[in-house]
């Protein structure tokens, strides 16, 4: 799909290309029994099922406002900790970092197990792949990240693959597109950003001047005010292509109507 202006599509990786969110909530609920946190708490540490659910509620929250520095700590022992204090706050008592630790893993080892891109995100990627430059751009630490990476195994569809924790800025800041552009030796105006969330994926197409935005929106809520503006918005990233053959449609137009007032002068 060799598109006029357009030579590379960046990807967001979780809850865009990947369900995050779906495969953390499975590892605690859905897994085989023996895999789950719930049943290990009830069966293995004897707390009622309200306390279980109350702990991995907690710890699902607590995941949500993260804000992890490596130079501070290392991803895993923040982990580990989250789950400390989700029990604390739930039973009471002295701390207990060697259940917490049982947890963390078997929470971490279940939820990778759930990630997976799925067939016909394989098919898309595959298909973009044969006229364009494809680039999975993902925040977060290093080893979480390259773990989702290999877990997925998505690496065979990207002609590169950028993550947050190993480069000096995360997204938004313009320095990591601006790196990523020149892994592929194109210009910010030569690419898309594909993402679902509107802080870092779209400001960051923003502020590093991209060509255009495509903001996930699955559940198609409405933006808040003040939030960045993305060019397009689906509700699945399927619908990426449509959105790639349009903007080529709008280039054409654009093309066109130029030539036609350059011959009439």
């Amino acid at each position: 799909m060799g598109l006029h202006g357009v030579k590379a599509v960046f990807f967001d990786l979780d809850n865009t290309l990947i369900d995050t969110a779906a495969a953390g909530r499975r590892a605690i609920e859905e897994a085989p029994r023996p895999l789950q946190v719930i049943s290990a708490l009830q069966s293995k540490h004897h707390y009622g099922e309200e306390e279980a659910r109350a702990v991995c509620d907690k710890v699902q929250a607590k995941l949500l406002k993260e804000c992890h520095d490596p130079a501070k700590m290392c991803i895993t022992d923040l982990r580990i900790s989250h789950w400390e204090e989700a029990i604390q706050e739930t039973i009471g008592g002295e701390a207990n970092r060697d259940l917490a630790a049982e947890c963390y893993y078997l929470w971490k080892t279940t939820r990778l197990q759930h990630l997976t891109l799925a067939e016909d995100t394989r098919a898309m990627l595959t298909e973009l792949r044969k006229g364009l430059r494809l680039l999975l751009l993902t925040n977060g630490d290093r080893q979480t990240q390259r773990e989702k990476i290999e877990a997925c195994a998505c690496q065979p569809y990207f002609d590169a693959i950028v993550v947050g924790g190993e480069q000096k800025e995360e997204k938004p800041a313009p320095s990591i597109f601006r790196y990523c552009c020149d892994l592929l030796g194109v210009q910010p105006a030569e690419c898309v950003m594909v993402g679902d969330s509107l802080d870092t994926d779209i400001q960051g197409g923003l502020n590093a001047g991209l060509k255009a935005t495509v903001w996930l929106n699955k559940a198609m809520t409405a933006p808040v005010d003040t939030s960045p503006v993305p060019h397009y918005i689906i509700s699945s990233v399927l619908d990426l292509p449509a959105v790639l053959q349009k903007m080529e449609h709008n280039i054409n137009a654009k093309l066109e109507t130029n030539h036609m007032a350059s011959s009439d002068e």
